[in-house]
């Protein structure tokens, strides 16, 4: 058995044992309308510490994103790395993986995206952080819309002091839900029109690593026909962030609209 098919295994094997309990969190979010469910422990500890190590130690070869909007380093390509990488990322994104997540939050037609679309590996280093945002509502084809975003966190011994947590917020954006970065964790996430979310600053002196996924649909979250670009604000208290973000949003939307792609269509995996 390979690697990745060592994964597929575990994993639908810890979905399914704790589906009861998965279900029960998806279904009653508390204090955000962002449906969700986190899952510890997906893989043996001993492969959990083998993936972290497998990142590299300063984020070589990956793309730094650095602005008002994120500070984060992102790689979509994976032929670089060790193939443990390339094995955790695409056994996530197995058939019977998808269908088995897609069955239990009760979605219909729920694709993978191999080209890991804004998807792939992070990495986050002491300062970095993403502010208030809603994801990109499609694909790079703008083709099928943005359902769920999966994150498996594998920073071992990692704290919520050390910042570079999930933040689901609520509908005013005020107060966030805190989904601590820890080791060997899946979180998954409905995308919609109003899952605003963000990561807390990081304060700690090393990096959070993140393995990240997103499951895609012909169907939109409401049965709406809709875009909107990856849309930021500012968090609570940052005014001026926040108007930026407004006239910022508005016009990567209009390029995009203008252009029919999504944005970033450049940053693919093309192996």
């Amino acid at each position: 058995m390979s690697e990745k098919d060592r994964f597929i295994t575990l994993i639908r094997d810890a979905l399914t044992r704790n589906r009861d309990d998965l279900l029960r969190q998806w279904q009653n979010p508390q204090g955000t309308k962002t449906r969700h469910f986190i899952l510890d422990d997906l893989l043996p500890t001993v492969d959990a510490h083998r993936i972290h190590e497998a990142f590299p130690r300063d984020g070589d070869g990956f793309f730094n994103r650095d602005t008002f909007r994120e500070k984060k380093r992102t790689s979509t390509d994976l032929s670089g790395y060790a193939p443990i990488l390339s094995d955790i990322t695409y056994a996530l994104q197995d058939k019977a993986i998808v269908e088995l997540i897609a069955d239990m939050v009760g979605f219909e037609a729920i694709e993978p995206d191999p080209k890991l679309y804004a998807g792939g590996l992070s990495m986050m280093f002491k300062g970095d952080f993403l502010n208030p945002h809603i994801d990109n509502s499609h694909d790079g084809d703008r083709q099928k819309y943005r359902r769920l975003n999966l994150l498996y966190y594998v920073s071992p011994d990692w704290k919520a002091e050390n910042g570079g947590n999930l933040e689901l917020w609520d509908d005013d954006r005020k107060t966030p839900v805190t989904v601590m970065a820890a080791f060997n964790r899946l979180a998954v996430m409905e995308t919609t029109k109003i899952s605003w979310h963000s990561v807390s600053p990081v304060v700690a002196d090393r990096p959070r690593t993140c393995v990240s996924n997103y499951y895609f649909s012909d169907i939109s979250p409401d049965q709406s026909d809709y875009f909107h670009v990856t849309s930021f604000s500012g968090r609570p208290g940052e005014t001026l962030k926040s108007a930026i973000g407004i006239v910022d949003n508005a016009a990567r939307n209009l390029v995009s609209k203008t252009l029919g792609t999504g944005r970033g269509r450049g940053r693919i995996n093309k192996t």
